[in-house]
């Protein structure tokens, strides 16, 4: 079972289920929990391969659904559910093969495509620093700077990495991340379509969701809405945490 952060209180709505991004964790989306915790209970998941949750070979969005799934269930479905980037793939790939699990679908700056891009690098990046002497995270960042240069980007990074632990340690199964990268920015043949509402919100300063993938959009999730929030990148709910959390909350309050 995957490890969670919960928020809130069960309530008349339902249960709000947030699946996180590559490299990230349940922790990047407590913010937005918090937000919305006031509407019922909100569960944000560590994936497989990050923070808290078990370690596989297995990264595909099949495996990653299948988690989703248990979780769902235990939880008591159907869920409304919330996954951005690589945790909107697996959202997508869960409301795909269990739709009846979800009862409104948020996909967070990610569309049901392959992307040509690769996150390998990073990978190599953690993989490289070099953690001798139980550096205090200061060092860590300067010694990650010179593959890493963008701040912000080993800020993100460098909130799976455990100091505390001896020795010092990430809380990603790196190994198993590059060895699934072709798969994590793929997309996997699923059949089916998920004829319930679902909401693409996408950062209109990133182009993660590009108008060619609309005609994909709409072939896999038919009663999909698309909407762009002003001045956000692809970690939307870093950029503008209040817009994200209000479009969230009048998608899933709408009648």
């Amino acid at each position: 079972m995957l490890h969670v952060l919960e928020t809130g209180a069960a309530g008349p709505a339902p249960t709000l289920l947030i699946a996180h991004g590559l490299f990230g964790s349940a922790r990047n989306w407590g913010g937005i929990a918090r937000t919305l915790a006031d509407r019922g209970r909100v569960v944000s998941a560590d994936l497989r391969n990050h923070g808290d949750s078990p370690w596989a070979e297995d990264h595909s969005y099949p495996a990653l659904a299948a988690d989703l799934a248990e979780l769902s269930e235990a939880l008591g479905p159907p869920l409304d559910v919330l996954g951005h980037s690589m945790g909107g793939k697996a959202a997508m790939a869960l409301a795909l093969t269990r739709p009846d699990l979800v009862r409104r679908l948020v996909v967070a700056d990610i569309a049901p495509v392959a992307y040509s891009h690769s996150q390998a690098h990073l990978v190599a990046a953690m993989r490289a620093l070099d953690l001798a002497g139980r550096p205090t995270r200061a060092e860590a960042d300067r010694r990650l700077a010179a593959a890493v240069p963008d701040a912000g980007l080993r800020a993100f990074l460098l909130q799976s990495l455990d100091l505390r632990a001896d020795p010092p340690r990430w809380r990603l199964n790196l190994s198993a991340l590059g060895a699934n990268m072709a798969a994590i920015t793929g997309w996997p043949d699923l059949p089916g379509r998920f004829e319930g509402p679902a909401l693409f919100l996408a950062g209109a300063a990133s182009d993660y969701v590009r108008p060619e993938h609309r005609a994909a959009i709409r072939r896999a999730f038919p009663a999909a809405r698309l909407a762009r929030i002003p001045g956000a990148g692809h970690w939307l709910h870093a950029d503008r945490p209040a817009e994200v959390a209000a479009a969230v909350r009048a998608f899933l309050d709408a009648p």
